[in-house]
């Protein structure tokens, strides 16, 4: 036994064990063939399929498909600010194993000028199976992955623009955002958790200059440091994903298979959840006559949060005396307090207010279509590992070892089978069992 190999876990051990016996080569490509074979299938680049001619990483794809989706390598910094040196395929590390055999590092990069990142440039993709838009087009994600670091983009079409002021100075490149879907690992909602993040216009929401419709999980990816070493490492893969159901208005982040429900509770001072409180606080003073106190006129009444809120789950009564009644109602995406004043000892139902008490965040209620760009320049590109964005901060860091697409809505069933492609039972739990193709 190998002075790693010693250094592993029992249940690790046991799945090597397993692998190395059924042969990795073999069993790289059933996993790829498990992927391939849930409806939907769009895309899925593993970091092995490799161009014949030119080297760059090209993707398992559906029957069928014609376009180009193999990865360029690209600093945006370079692209949009002329800063920085040009990216290319030697800055993204190569593991060697893992989930179909092969990952790709994204490094903690400490250069400003310096964000590479891995792209499917936009007209060669645009109308495509991973160009998911408009009216009952749904989509979902899966991503294999080791998280080292950051809360940023890790994969999707999310071009946030070059347009807004900020502290790296304006862009050279100007271009608005051209936002669809994405993978992010928390942001603000919940650092260091599995996100997903939808766009109806590419760009803004709620009254902010950023995007701010999201769904994310309560648990947080497993982390190692970048210091870890290869037995670590080996224990530390995941899977994140997302299924965004247009039918169902509703988007929803999975991580390692689950969704449990998560609820982010007095949203309005939450750093992220702030956003759609402000404006579902918006569309219950529209709905009354005149000019409420509070309300702003000049909110895009496209951007008001209205989740439907007609079918009561629960009420609860929180308190009671001689001058009010307050009660906790429950619907589907939102708690909230309601407070029916008394007069003469009778409720007054004309005079109840009601305060958004908590607000659910997976799933996270969207009630629009994708975004949908009349032209290829109109769109972002599809990137992995960062976005285009103006803030340019190092963003994720860490291991990718497969990114997987589907032109539909996944089922819960479905997103649990798909976190289990590149594990083993041991020990009565599912373990990681990334694949070295090197091994005989």
């Amino acid at each position: 036994m190998s002075p790693i190999s010693r250094c592993l876990l029992p249940s690790t051990l046991l799945a090597v064990f397993a692998l190395h016996a059924a042969g990795d080569a073999g069993e790289a490509r059933r996993r790829v063939r498990a992927v391939a074979s849930v409806p939907g299938f769009v895309a899925l680049w593993d970091f092995v399929a490799r161009d014949p001619h030119d080297g760059r990483f090209t993707a398992h794809t559906a029957p069928g498909v014609t376009h180009d989706l193999r990865l360029d390598a690209m600093n945006y910094v370079r692209e949009y600010w002329g800063q920085g040196r040009p990216a290319a395929y030697a800055d993204f590390p190569l593991l060697g194993r893992g989930p179909f055999g092969q990952a790709v590092r994204f490094l903690d990069e400490s250069d400003p000028s310096f964000r590479p990142l891995l792209l499917v440039p936009r007209p060669r993709m645009h109308d495509s199976g991973l160009d998911a838009k408009g009216p009952h087009r749904s989509v979902s994600m899966v991503v294999w992955l080791i998280r080292q670091g950051g809360n940023h983009a890790i994969a999707g079409i999310w071009h946030e623009g070059t347009d807004l002021e900020h502290a790296a100075g304006r862009a050279a490149r100007v271009e608005p955002g051209m936002r669809q879907y994405a993978l992010f690992a928390g942001l603000a909602a919940n650092n260091g958790a599995s996100a997903a993040h939808v766009s109806e216009n590419g760009r803004n929401s709620f009254g902010d200059k950023y995007a701010r419709n999201l769904s994310v999980t309560r648990d947080l990816i497993p982390t190692v440091p970048a210091s870890a070493s290869g037995p670590q490492l080996d224990e530390a893969w995941s899977v994140v994903g997302f299924s965004y159901d247009n039918r169902r208005h509703t988007v929803t982040s999975y991580l390692n298979g689950h969704a449990p429900g998560y609820w982010i509770a007095n949203p309005q001072t939450h750093p992220f959840y702030q956003w759609p409180a402000r404006a579902w606080l918006q569309a219950q003073l529209r709905a009354q006559p005149g000019l409420q106190e509070g309300e702003d006129p000049a909110f895009p009444a496209d951007q008001l949060y209205q989740p439907p809120e007609k079918k009561t789950l629960r009420r609860t009564l929180l308190s009671e005396d001689g001058l009010r009644r307050v009660e906790l109602h429950e619907f589907e995406f939102t708690k909230v307090r309601v407070t029916f004043p008394k007069r003469g000892g009778r409720l007054d139902p004309a005079a109840v207010t009601r305060e958004l008490a908590e607000l659910r965040a997976n799933p996270f209620w969207f009630g629009h279509d994708l975004y949908a760009p009349p032209s290829a320049a109109a769109g972002g590109p599809f990137t992995i590992g960062r976005v285009i964005h103006s803030g340019r901060s190092p963003g994720f860091s860490g291991f990718l070892g497969g990114v997987a697409v589907y032109s539909r809505a996944l089922s819960a069933a479905e997103m649990l089978k798909l976190s289990r492609v590149a594990a083993t039972r041991a020990r009565g739990r599912w373990v990681p069992a990334p694949v070295d193709l090197a091994r005989p």
